[in-house]
């Protein structure tokens, strides 16, 4: 979420500037973008950490560090386990 939060801060502060194109993710508008700036500088230190931690505190799923090499074929591995 912290990557989320810096890439769409990084496009908002493009946005304000004149000579840069307005990007917007696909299927947002000003408003949301709004609500999650709003949400995001308003939150406190220890509410973005905490928010940060979250997902490496899942008792259902888990996070694990592969090279970027291998990662189409851990996702090819997970479609098929899908699939079946």
């Amino acid at each position: 979420m912290l990557f989320f939060r810096a890439r769409l801060i990084r496009n908002v502060k493009r946005q304000t500037r004149p000579h840069r194109f307005r990007r917007i993710p696909p299927g947002w508008n000003e408003a949301r973008v709004q609500r999650v700036l709003e949400h995001y500088e308003n939150q406190s230190d220890i509410e973005a950490v905490a928010e940060g931690e979250a997902p490496y505190r899942s008792t259902t799923t888990t996070v694990m560090k592969r090279p970027v090499k291998l990662v189409p074929a851990v996702r090819a591995l997970l479609a098929k386990r899908r699939a079946s």
